[in-house]
């Protein structure tokens, strides 16, 4: 029987809570645990992400999925973007940040869990969760695979540049438009001084030609978000990954929000297949 722990809340480090659930087998002794990151302009329930657990953990592979803490989600509204002054103030050190107390609180939480091997980490991150979830594998030595759905293989080319970049800078905050809610989503100039004052520690290469874990990258030919060429990079960095490309997929392997259906696209289905056996060592 698949088990549910929903909208667990744990402290975070920027004064800021963490929303998480836990997805288990409870007829399934020590099973590998996945830890999910959802990208950027997403959160723990976006889209299929409930079934994508619950199927996990009905095949023995049990799912913890999170919000990052400056997400723009709330403990009470951890769906959509209720603090847009949140989601502003928001970098890539706070979700590594937050990423690292999951894995402290997973430690602590599952040490003497029947269910749950705490030992048994594998990281999967979507599209700019993929770029986190490489950066804390390489220095984190708890993780013990790496997944990459729909990663991004580099995070300062997504800045504004020139005259743009300048712009930010004297206004302090820049808009995006979120395409699903209308919401005019702002970034405050310190989300590119953050990565300026760490940046060789947010440089993705450096990540995944260090990596010593195994590495599962996949990616849709059809993406328009993040395009085929960044897993083909990754792929080339780190030449011991594994790459699966899946043909016609898009950014988010035919999924949608809200997602309406107790199953999985044929694309996720394939996606469940792929990182189960990664998991398990089958391929």
């Amino acid at each position: 029987m698949v088990i549910e722990k929903k909208n667990t809340v744990i402290e975070g480090q920027h004064q800021r809570p963490i929303v998480l659930d836990v997805f288990y087998n409870d007829t399934v002794k020590k099973a590998p645990l996945i830890i999910l990151c959802h990208g950027y302009k997403g959160f723990k329930d976006w889209g299929t992400w409930n079934v994508f657990s619950k199927t996990f953990a009905a095949s023995g592979v049990a799912v913890l999925k999170f919000n990052f803490s400056y997400n723009g989600g709330t403990v009470h509204q951890p769906i959509d973007f209720p603090d847009l002054e949140a989601f502003g103030h928001n970098n890539y050190i706070k979700e590594l940040d937050d990423l690292e107390t999951v894995l402290d609180w997973v430690e602590t939480t599952y040490a003497q869990h029947s269910n749950i091997d705490p030992s048994n980490i594998t990281l999967v991150g979507h599209s700019r969760g993929g770029g986190i979830v490489a950066l804390k594998a390489a220095e984190d030595s708890r993780v013990k695979k790496l997944v990459s759905l729909a990663g991004v293989s580099d995070f300062k080319s997504r800045f504004p540049k020139g005259a743009d970049l300048q712009a930010w800078k004297e206004d302090g905050v820049r808009f995006v438009m979120n395409g699903r809610t209308k919401q005019q989503m702002p970034h405050y100039f310190q989300f590119y001084e953050n990565f300026m004052a760490n940046v060789s520690r947010l440089t993705i290469q450096t990540a995944v030609r260090s990596l010593r874990v195994p590495y599962l990258i996949i990616h849709g030919d059809a993406d328009t978000s993040v395009g085929l060429n960044e897993a083909l990079t990754l792929h080339k960095w780190q030449p011991e990954s594994q790459l699966v490309v899946l043909e016609g997929a898009n950014h988010v392997f035919g999924s949608h929000h809200p997602w309406n259906f107790n199953r999985l696209t044929p694309y996720l289905q394939q996606i469940h297949s792929k990182i189960t056996h990664f998991i398990n060592n089958l391929d």
